[in-house]
């Protein structure tokens, strides 16, 4: 299918997430999800799987998640019965502890933590899954890169990202939790980004 982004989006903007989701389900054939269960996440999990319960939850855990994160995870993949495709770094987090720490951004070593915690498990999972449709949960406000795309935009590996909530604000995504019973969680911490409005390199 041949998108035209300007058009696509626009039509888009009058829509519902659910609706979102289900236009991009009805045409794609192989689409996926990732997540790392950061907040607000259980929405995005939840629009998705309710028009494919059985769509691939693509988890690339870097290992360094907060206990409170994983508690939330396992709470929702049982609730949601997901389809999780674990991806974890090739080397342990304790290993990686001794040889190199979590470099602080400014370090030149944090590129390498970076690419082994992060980008290479998403590479993998990606070549695996082959995917053509990836649904996400970035929302406008959160970085500048993420200003810049829209509801639906083309990464440079040719996947059509689409993210359903794009438009909305935390207030609205409580009242969506509260009202479909979602977990939340907020003590999470992502080591590749260290700073909320930062990339860390999945999407730009």
């Amino acid at each position: 299918m041949i998108l035209d982004l300007e058009k696509t989006n626009k039509e888009l903007h009058s829509k519902t997430p659910q609706e979102i989701v289900k236009w991009a389900i009805n045409w794609a054939k192989n689409p996926v999800i990732t997540t790392n269960f950061r907040p607000y996440e259980s929405a995005i999990i939840y629009a998705v799987t309710q028009e494919d319960k059985d769509i691939k939850v693509i988890w690339c855990d870097t290992g360094y998640n907060t206990p409170n994160t994983y508690k939330h995870a396992e709470e929702l993949i049982k609730q949601l019965q997901l389809n999780i495709q674990l991806y974890v770094p090739k080397q342990t987090a304790s290993h990686r502890d001794v040889v190199l720490g979590i470099p602080d951004i400014d370090d030149p070593a944090h590129k390498v933590f970076t690419e082994q915690v992060k980008l290479e498990p998403f590479r993998r999972a990606m070549k695996e899954h082959a995917p053509d449709v990836w649904f996400t949960n970035l929302r406008k406000g959160q970085t500048a890169f993420r200003d810049s795309i829209d509801i639906v935009s083309i990464g440079s590996d040719g996947i059509v990202k689409i993210s359903p909530f794009y438009n909305w604000t935390d207030k609205e995504l409580d009242a969506f939790l509260e009202e479909n019973n979602l977990p939340n969680e907020f003590n999470y911490f992502d080591p590749t980004k260290q700073l909320s409005n930062r990339e860390c390199g999945l999407h730009a």
